[in-house]
Protein backbone atom coordinates (compact mmCIF):
# COMPACT_ATOMS: atom_id res chain seq x y z
CA UNK A 1 0.00 0.00 0.00
CA UNK A 2 2.41 2.65 0.71
CA UNK A 3 4.25 1.97 -2.67
CA UNK A 4 1.02 3.09 -4.31
CA UNK A 5 0.64 5.86 -2.16
CA UNK A 6 3.95 7.56 -3.05
CA UNK A 7 3.29 6.17 -6.69
CA UNK A 8 0.20 8.42 -6.35
CA UNK A 9 1.71 11.17 -4.37
CA UNK A 10 4.28 11.41 -7.36
CA UNK A 11 2.45 11.23 -10.09
CA UNK A 12 0.32 13.90 -7.84
CA UNK A 13 2.94 16.12 -7.75
CA UNK A 14 3.79 16.10 -10.95
CA UNK A 15 0.44 17.10 -12.27
CA UNK A 16 0.79 19.80 -9.76
CA UNK A 17 4.07 21.03 -11.35
CA UNK A 18 1.99 20.83 -14.07
CA UNK A 19 -0.55 22.93 -13.24
CA UNK A 20 1.32 25.40 -11.30
CA UNK A 21 3.31 26.60 -15.20
CA UNK A 22 0.35 26.25 -17.45
CA UNK A 23 -2.07 28.43 -14.77
CA UNK A 24 0.61 30.85 -13.75
CA UNK A 25 1.99 31.08 -17.56
CA UNK A 26 -1.76 31.87 -18.76
CA UNK A 27 -2.55 34.59 -15.72
CA UNK A 28 1.37 36.49 -16.54
CA UNK A 29 0.45 35.96 -19.96
CA UNK A 30 -3.48 37.54 -19.90
CA UNK A 31 -1.81 39.98 -17.50
CA UNK A 32 -4.22 39.53 -14.86
CA UNK A 33 -3.69 41.97 -12.18
CA UNK A 34 -3.28 40.62 -8.56
CA UNK A 35 -3.70 36.93 -9.85
CA UNK A 36 -0.97 34.58 -10.13
CA UNK A 37 -2.75 31.02 -9.88
CA UNK A 38 1.01 29.82 -9.97
CA UNK A 39 0.71 27.49 -6.05
CA UNK A 40 -2.61 25.93 -7.16
CA UNK A 41 -0.71 22.44 -7.95
CA UNK A 42 1.76 22.76 -4.78
CA UNK A 43 -1.78 23.55 -3.14
CA UNK A 44 -3.79 21.02 -4.03
CA UNK A 45 -0.63 18.81 -3.37
CA UNK A 46 -0.12 19.49 0.13
CA UNK A 47 -3.93 19.16 0.71
CA UNK A 48 -4.35 15.58 -0.34
CA UNK A 49 -0.45 13.99 0.52
CA UNK A 50 0.75 16.38 2.95
CA UNK A 51 3.59 19.03 3.61
CA UNK A 52 6.28 17.33 2.37
CA UNK A 53 4.82 16.08 -0.93
CA UNK A 54 3.61 19.85 -1.48
CA UNK A 55 7.12 21.04 -0.77
CA UNK A 56 8.61 18.94 -3.38
CA UNK A 57 5.92 20.31 -5.54
CA UNK A 58 6.63 24.02 -4.80
CA UNK A 59 10.65 23.45 -5.26
CA UNK A 60 10.43 21.75 -7.87
CA UNK A 61 7.86 23.89 -9.87
CA UNK A 62 10.15 26.81 -9.35
CA UNK A 63 13.57 24.94 -10.33
CA UNK A 64 11.63 23.89 -13.47
CA UNK A 65 10.84 27.05 -14.39
CA UNK A 66 13.74 28.81 -13.81
CA UNK A 67 15.25 26.48 -16.43
CA UNK A 68 12.67 26.32 -19.11
CA UNK A 69 11.94 30.10 -18.78
CA UNK A 70 13.16 32.14 -16.31
CA UNK A 71 16.23 31.95 -13.88
CA UNK A 72 14.85 34.72 -12.09
CA UNK A 73 12.02 31.96 -10.30
CA UNK A 74 14.09 29.72 -8.87
CA UNK A 75 15.21 31.79 -5.94
CA UNK A 76 11.17 31.97 -5.15
CA UNK A 77 11.25 28.53 -4.71
CA UNK A 78 11.51 29.04 -0.99
CA UNK A 79 7.87 30.84 -1.14
CA UNK A 80 6.24 27.72 -3.24
CA UNK A 81 8.04 25.61 -0.03
CA UNK A 82 6.53 27.35 2.47
CA UNK A 83 3.43 27.22 1.01
CA UNK A 84 3.32 23.66 0.25
CA UNK A 85 4.66 22.98 4.36
CA UNK A 86 2.04 25.35 5.59
CA UNK A 87 -1.11 24.25 3.23
CA UNK A 88 0.25 20.16 4.15
CA UNK A 89 0.12 20.82 7.75
CA UNK A 90 -3.19 22.59 8.14
CA UNK A 91 -5.33 19.75 5.82
CA UNK A 92 -3.50 16.99 8.00
CA UNK A 93 -5.26 18.80 10.93
CA UNK A 94 -8.16 20.17 9.28
CA UNK A 95 -10.39 18.91 6.59
CA UNK A 96 -9.46 21.06 3.62
CA UNK A 97 -12.69 22.63 3.14
CA UNK A 98 -13.75 25.79 1.96
CA UNK A 99 -13.85 27.39 5.60
CA UNK A 100 -9.99 26.24 6.28
CA UNK A 101 -9.48 26.92 2.75
CA UNK A 102 -9.92 30.83 2.86
CA UNK A 103 -8.33 30.74 6.51
CA UNK A 104 -5.43 28.75 4.84
CA UNK A 105 -5.37 31.79 1.95
CA UNK A 106 -5.16 34.39 4.20
CA UNK A 107 -1.97 32.77 6.12
CA UNK A 108 -0.88 32.24 2.65
CA UNK A 109 -1.29 36.14 1.47
CA UNK A 110 0.75 37.30 4.87
CA UNK A 111 3.69 34.44 4.48
CA UNK A 112 4.00 34.00 1.29
CA UNK A 113 4.59 38.39 1.07
CA UNK A 114 6.89 37.50 4.10
CA UNK A 115 9.51 35.20 2.26
CA UNK A 116 9.44 36.96 -1.20
CA UNK A 117 9.76 40.55 -0.39
CA UNK A 118 13.10 40.11 0.74
CA UNK A 119 14.18 37.81 -1.99
CA UNK A 120 12.52 40.66 -4.52
CA UNK A 121 14.44 43.35 -2.42
CA UNK A 122 18.11 41.83 -1.99
CA UNK A 123 18.24 39.81 -5.01
CA UNK A 124 16.36 41.66 -7.60
CA UNK A 125 15.71 45.68 -6.30
CA UNK A 126 12.23 44.85 -6.06
CA UNK A 127 11.75 44.63 -9.85
CA UNK A 128 10.44 40.97 -10.38
CA UNK A 129 9.02 41.93 -13.86
CA UNK A 130 5.43 41.23 -13.24
CA UNK A 131 1.91 43.39 -12.35
CA UNK A 132 3.73 44.31 -8.76
CA UNK A 133 6.39 46.40 -10.60
CA UNK A 134 3.40 48.90 -11.60
CA UNK A 135 2.58 49.81 -7.91
CA UNK A 136 6.20 49.28 -6.32
CA UNK A 137 7.76 51.96 -8.80
CA UNK A 138 4.97 54.37 -7.78
CA UNK A 139 5.49 53.56 -4.35
CA UNK A 140 9.17 54.16 -4.61
CA UNK A 141 8.81 57.49 -6.50
CA UNK A 142 6.44 58.63 -3.44
CA UNK A 143 9.15 58.22 -1.05
CA UNK A 144 8.30 54.96 -0.05
CA UNK A 145 11.30 52.60 1.47
CA UNK A 146 12.01 49.74 -1.02
CA UNK A 147 11.28 46.74 1.05
CA UNK A 148 8.01 48.61 1.83
CA UNK A 149 7.13 49.27 -1.63
CA UNK A 150 7.81 46.01 -2.52
CA UNK A 151 5.86 44.21 0.38
CA UNK A 152 2.74 46.58 0.02
CA UNK A 153 1.78 45.11 -3.46
CA UNK A 154 2.95 41.68 -2.90
CA UNK A 155 0.69 41.90 0.25
CA UNK A 156 -2.87 42.67 -1.78
CA UNK A 157 -2.37 40.57 -4.43
CA UNK A 158 -1.20 37.62 -2.48
CA UNK A 159 -4.71 38.38 -0.53
CA UNK A 160 -6.55 37.66 -3.58
CA UNK A 161 -4.70 35.35 -5.00
CA UNK A 162 -3.64 33.00 -2.45
CA UNK A 163 -7.43 32.78 -0.82
CA UNK A 164 -8.75 32.48 -4.53
CA UNK A 165 -6.07 29.42 -5.27
CA UNK A 166 -7.05 27.88 -2.06
CA UNK A 167 -10.61 27.96 -2.48
CA UNK A 168 -10.32 26.72 -6.04
CA UNK A 169 -8.66 23.63 -4.26
CA UNK A 170 -10.68 23.15 -1.83
CA UNK A 171 -13.95 22.59 -4.53
CA UNK A 172 -11.74 20.64 -6.58
CA UNK A 173 -11.28 17.88 -3.34
CA UNK A 174 -14.91 17.98 -3.04
CA UNK A 175 -15.54 16.90 -6.24
CA UNK A 176 -12.87 14.17 -6.07
CA UNK A 177 -13.79 10.51 -5.31
CA UNK A 178 -13.65 10.28 -1.32
CA UNK A 179 -11.35 6.99 -2.34
CA UNK A 180 -9.00 9.11 -4.18
CA UNK A 181 -8.55 12.31 -0.84
CA UNK A 182 -8.66 8.69 1.99
CA UNK A 183 -6.13 6.64 0.03
CA UNK A 184 -3.36 9.36 -0.29
CA UNK A 185 -4.15 9.65 3.91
Amino acid sequence: MNGKKNTSAMIFAALGIAINIVLGSVANFLSIPLVFLDTIGTIFTAAIFGPWWGALTGGLTNLVQGVISDPRNIPFALVNIAVGLIVGFIARKYKFNLKTAVITGMILAVVAPLIGTPIATYVYGGITGDFNDVIFTWLVQSGQKIFTAAFIPRIASNIVDKILSSVLVALLIKRLPSNLINGAK
